[in-house]
């Protein structure tokens, strides 16, 4: 697994996740095994690759199948572009029609990080390019990590980035696809990540980021990835 800036990328065995819908756009490429996705309609499918917009609830059944998948921060020029690329953003169908680019791109290949980045950089590169997201967009997403240690509150960033925070909360559904909240979940996430990178507890990383304790980072990370925190950030080698 590598986690930097804006990008979570695991690599190998994938896998299955209970229904969730987490703050981020995710591509998923498959490359042994099989991997059936449900969409929010109950709508079922066997697929190699998906592109999976920000906010779909999804169940991936994969237990015996190995892959990439990708999560992608939604205000990012890639998360927008794949975005872009969804004729709707809540079914497996569209989900699939997006990818069809990179439906072999492991045929052959052992998972890799670059193999993501890989499937990532050929997607994004399909649709016309995006609208860039506003400064004041791009610095407020920029503040949430230095702000995790406390309290977010929307008029103190929307303050720091010289809107109200009413035209803040509408660029943020606008621009980044998700509401302020739920791009705040995701920035305690990814400290809590760093910090259990570091050798930290979950206790201390639920602490650091944020979270009231880690029963808290629990059911976030639930909500997120789909999966426990003792398996997204101790059972995987980190890049």
């Amino acid at each position: 697994m590598r986690l930097r800036p804006g990008r979570l990328t695991f690599a190998g065995r994938l896998g299955s996740a209970h229904a969730h819908a987490h703050a981020a756009v995710q591509v998923l490429v498959v490359s042994a095994g099989e991997v059936l996705l449900t969409d929010a309609h109950d709508e079922t499918r066997a697929v190699r690759a998906a592109v999976i917009g920000a906010g779909a609830r999804h169940t991936l059944h994969a237990p015996d199948a190995e892959g990439v998948m990708v999560y992608l921060d939604p205000a990012g020029r890639d998360a927008r572009a794949l975005a872009a690329s969804l004729d709707r953003s809540d079914t497996v169908a569209s989900w699939v029609t997006a990818a069809q680019p990179v439906e072999d791109l492991l045929a052959g290949r052992t998972p890799s990080v670059a193999a993501g980045d890989q499937a990532v950089e050929t997607l994004a590169g399909l649709p016309e390019p995006p609208r860039p997201a506003s400064a004041a967009v791009v610095r407020a997403l920029e503040l949430l990590p230095e702000l995790t240690g406390g309290p977010i509150r929307l008029d103190q960033v929307a303050a720091a980035v010289g809107l109200s925070p009413s035209r803040l909360r509408h660029l943020f559904v606008q621009q980044a696809g998700l509401p302020f909240s739920a791009c705040v979940r995701w920035a305690r996430l990814h400290a809590a990540m760093d910090v259990v990178r570091a050798g930290g507890s979950l206790t201390e990383a639920a602490h650091t980021a944020g979270f009231s304790d880690s029963a808290h980072l629990t059911r976030v990370c639930h909500a997120m990835l789909g999966l426990a925190p003792s398996t997204a950030l101790r059972h995987l080698h980190w890049q």
